[in-house]
């Protein structure tokens, strides 16, 4: 198949132009050529930026796109008009932040988030999710229903991950001495719920080569790990057996700690957020995803985190510096 994938050199872009490549498929790929991995051997390149000219895609016709990296609506919009009636499905990467809360399970026919300002270009915290949720609209504007597949990751991990939550926990578990405290947040029993990139890049993958189309969560199944098995399974891989000093979402709060980036991959499990680690993905189940052991995810994000620079290993944007930790439990001992 042809497919034309926007982005293709971060993440799980780069993750499905890899698995692509490796079924035969014919690849071209638009993006600014930024990315340290933008030279990919065995890929037509057009260099282009979706924020400002779109006139380099004007002469191809594609099976499939797949859009990685579209957050504003406005531009989503464009890039679907550019490519309506020259691409026989279009395939966006939206996010479960669409839903207007995680008070209980969602379905992917669960109410979605709203905002006034639609017209904003800020993407954050309280806009991320709706404007997802206008960029799926955009797309469904100009696309059937039978030639729309919209996906709506998780907490999406794994090797390349530029966001460093996920990674955080591995890297920082890897360091630790032998009955060492280190501070985990929640306890040892509360679910939680990620997707590995290469697992979502399979999935999309094997989408586009059966015609599917829908909307699909992507996640791993509800209740499939817990906090307590994530932090055992970056011990076990690190080969440490630290000592682990829960923090439960008052503590956290006392400690003046924020969920989700300085303790990252967790929300405490209450009020609007109570089902936040209990998204629904059975349709994405019947429809193929398999998710890979833990094991491997932690393994691999590992020796991909060991691997960079020692000026890229330092967590900028997500967990906590060594120090901070250390007043933390000092304040709890």
């Amino acid at each position: 198949m042809k497919i034309l994938v926007i982005g293709g050199t971060r993440f799980v872009g780069r993750h499905f132009t890899a698995a692509a490549l490796a079924r035969g498929h014919a690849l071209t790929l638009f993006n600014r050529g930024r990315s340290a991995a933008a030279a990919l051997s065995g890929v037509v390149q057009i260099r282009g930026d979706r924020k400002a000219d779109l006139s380099a895609l004007s002469g191809g016709e594609w099976d499939a796109v797949l859009d990685t990296c579209g957050y504003l609506p406005a531009e989503v919009a464009r890039m679907a008009e550019t490519l309506r009636g020259r691409v026989g499905r279009y395939v966006f990467v939206s996010s479960v932040s669409v839903y207007k809360d995680f008070a209980t399970p969602n379905p992917e026919g669960s109410a979605v988030g709203t905002i006034d300002d639609t017209g904003t270009d800020v993407v954050d915290g309280r806009t991320y999710g709706p404007l997802k949720a206008l960029c799926e609209r955009a797309v469904h504007q100009r696309f059937d229903a039978a030639r729309t597949l919209i996906v709506r990751p998780g907490l999406i991990v794994g090797p390349h991950d530029p966001t460093q939550r996920f990674t955080y926990w591995p890297a920082r578990i890897a360091r630790a001495a032998d009955d060492e405290p280190v501070l985990v947040p929640g306890s040892a029993a509360e679910p939680t719920q990620f997707i590995d990139a290469r697992d979502l890049a399979d999935f999309i993958l094997g989408a586009i080569e059966s015609g599917r189309s829908g909307t699909f969560n992507i996640a791993s199944p509800p209740g499939q790990w817990t906090l307590g098995r994530l932090f055992d399974t970056c011990a076990s891989v690190a080969g440490c057996r630290p000592r682990w000093i829960w923090a439960d979402a008052p503590t956290v709060e006392d400690l003046g700690l924020k969920p989700w980036t300085d303790l990252p991959v967790w929300v405490p499990a209450e009020g609007d957020e109570a089902a936040f680690a209990c998204t629904d993905v059975g349709a994405a189940l019947a429809a193929g995803l398999r998710t890979r052991p833990l094991a491997d995810t932690v393994a691999d994000t590992l020796a991909w985190y060991r691997a960079l620079p020692a000026d890229a290993q330092a967590f900028t944007k997500a967990g906590l510096p060594p120090e901070r930790e250390a007043q933390a439990l000092a304040a709890l001992s």
